[in-house]
């Protein structure tokens, strides 16, 4: 759940700043990709932990409604996850995830529901559970030929086999840094990431656009469209999902990163993570408006 402060300005350490609102609404980078994924139209469903709280039955009857399958969501003693955020005037964010019930995803949690995993023409995983299980994930998925998107999100170091196993590999400019050695343009970082053995990857630089780059092939810019700002919270997380939903459905990578881009755009022009995700007719119709 995240629960998000409005703020003229997120205050730098040890400053205290007059708030301008306060709300909850529901979050997680696992569910924000879930619902932005379903709200196009694509048949999901979400693996996880909520917890026996006051936000579990909340956080599952919004995916319900969203579309996703929470047929694979199981409840755990203790809090459901939790994110404190503080939101500026200017759409920027600060946040700390508290994972609560995301931190008992396990690797028979995964097992449990290893013949859908199996089903899946892509498998989108996120940083927010704990990295054995994350392994665990990338192992049944290389098993059974399944691709998968990895948001390394927050970012923390890889065991060394996961980079040979994901197909899509999609950190923003701070989540790239964190895996380089050196500070590199964007082109360079793609390559470096993808000498590591990924097959693909997307370096998602807000206003700047993405750059997509797959292994001994293509490398190109795809531009963002220009938007008024009101909120970024879930942004990447948008674009992740409507990325996994072209591709799916046979756009090639950059084709497939200018329709994330519009829903994302979308996105950012609303308040909220889930809240803000579009429709499908709300991207074409996007997308047919900026030509």
């Amino acid at each position: 759940m995240d629960m998000v402060t409005l703020t003229p300005q997120i205050p730098r350490i040890g400053q205290t700043v007059i708030g301008t609102g306060f709300g909850t609404t529901p979050g997680g980078k696992g569910a924000n990709q879930a619902v932005a994924a379903a709200r196009l139209g694509y048949a999901v469903h979400m693996v996880g932990n909520v917890g026996r709280d006051v936000y579990g039955p909340v956080l599952l009857d919004n995916l319900a409604s969203a579309g996703v399958s929470t047929k694979a969501m199981e409840k755990v003693d203790g809090p459901s996850g939790l994110a404190p955020i503080f939101l500026s005037e200017a759409g920027e964010n600060a946040i700390v995830v508290v994972p609560g019930a995301n931190g008992k995803v396990d690797a028979a949690s995964v097992d449990r529901h290893a013949e859908l995993i199996r089903s899946a023409g892509m498998v989108l995983c996120q940083l927010e559970i704990p990295m054995e299980t994350i392994s665990h994930v990338l192992s049944l998925c290389a098993e059974a030929g399944v691709p998968v998107m990895l948001d390394p999100a927050p970012a923390a170091i890889l065991p060394e086999a996961v980079w040979g196993q994901v197909a899509w590999f999609t950190p923003n400019e701070t989540e790239a840094a964190f895996y380089l050695e050196n500070s590199e343009s964007p082109e360079e970082a793609a390559k470096h990431l993808l000498a590591r053995g990924l097959k693909g990857v997307v370096l998602k630089r807000g206003g700047e656009g993405s750059y997509v780059a797959v292994a001994g092939g293509k490398a190109a810019w795809v531009a963002a469209f220009k938007v008024d700002v009101i909120d970024t919270v879930g942004a990447g997380d948008c674009f992740n999902g409507a990325f996994a939903v072209a591709l799916l459905e046979g756009l090639d990578a950059w084709a497939a990163a200018r329709f994330a881009s519009a829903a994302a755009a979308i996105s950012v022009s609303r308040r909220g993570a889930q809240a803000s995700m579009p429709s499908r007719a709300e991207v074409e119709e996007f997308l047919a408006k900026h030509g």
